[in-house]
């Protein structure tokens, strides 16, 4: 008997990250998902800024894993693990907002190759990239405790 994996849409994406005790510290909200693709979001706000009043690394960092994993659920169904990633700082990010867009570059049965660009968004809607970052993510088996 084959089981198809549950489907992962953008109302269930969002739940799950609600579920995310960080995610929601931080204010983090999905607002792209499916097709191999994730979009995430934070508005920058000063608890976020590092001493030079730029956006913390961090939280870049943050971005790009979410961001990076959701893509690949999209592809890969709901049960994943960021393998690793990595992320390159281009600019220091300043803005309204924090867009992480990740998109999957390969997907096979055992790993997920994602990458995603970081841009900051200002009043005006204009998107300057911040960063960029690629991962493996990893389909896992849910336990039950």
């Amino acid at each position: 008997m084959t089981t198809t994996p549950p489907v992962l849409d953008l109302a269930a994406a969002r739940t799950l990250l609600e579920t995310q005790p960080f995610s929601r510290l931080l204010g983090a909200r999905i607002t792209a998902f499916g097709d191999g693709g994730a979009t995430l979001e934070i508005d920058i706000r000063e608890e976020l800024h590092q001493q030079n009043g730029f956006l913390h690394g961090g939280v870049l960092a943050y971005a790009a894993d979410n961001a990076l994993t959701f893509a690949a659920g999209a592809v890969l169904g709901p049960s994943v693990l960021t393998g690793g990633f990595s992320v390159q700082y281009l600019r220091p990010a300043t803005g309204r907002t924090l867009r992480a867009r990740a998109s999957v570059v390969h997907a096979g049965r055992r790993q997920a190759v994602t990458r995603c660009d970081l841009l900051t968004v200002t009043e005006g809607d204009e998107e300057t990239l911040c960063a960029v970052a690629q991962g493996t993510v990893l389909p896992v088996t849910a336990r039950t405790a």
